[in-house]
């Protein structure tokens, strides 16, 4: 396997970065269409206000096949802080360092644009990732009970601060 990072929209991500959405966490935690669906929804909704200086998409690619993502939405910035979303890994990717990979590529389009936090959501008990975030400066601030992804989840809140 050769493992790419490229930056950018590419024919057919938005599908497949809800298609690996969806299977891990089909998977993982039994969600289902609702979950689905707001991951198409959203990436949708990113991909038509995108803005090439402002925001960020970048991909894991063998060959032609997209194996992973991460996304930073500066759209609320300044209002909220950068929004870092869609970051997965395939399976078959585990042990290749790419999700830290595509985290430092997203971190660094935040720093150069000035972005002065970065926020992302998540839920309790995915250590792998959290273990990430927190390696590259995201820290814990607020966890709650919600359903947001259609099952009940503690949801939690990391942010990193420039």
């Amino acid at each position: 396997m050769t493992l790419t990072i490229e930056q950018g929209y590419a024919p057919g991500c938005i599908g497949r970065i809800t298609e690996l959405h969806a299977d891990f966490y089909g998977r993982l935690v039994g969600f289902g269409l609702p979950f689905e669906a707001k991951v198409a929804h959203g990436l949708v909704a990113f991909f038509e206000q995108y803005q090439a200086r402002r925001d960020g998409i970048w991909l894991a690619v063998d060959g032609r096949k997209i194996l992973g993502s991460i996304a930073i939405d500066g759209s609320r910035a300044e209002e909220e802080g950068a929004h870092l979303r869609w970051f997965i890994a395939s399976e078959e990717t585990r042990g290749t360092r790419i999700g830290s990979r595509l985290i430092e590529r997203a971190m660094e389009h935040c720093i150069a644009q000035g972005f002065r936090r970065v926020y992302l959501w998540t839920f309790e008990g995915l250590e792998v990732a959290r273990h990430l975030y927190e390696r590259h400066g995201f820290r814990l601030v607020h966890q709650q009970a919600g359903d947001q992804w259609g099952k009940q989840v503690n949801e939690q809140r990391f942010e990193w601060k420039a």
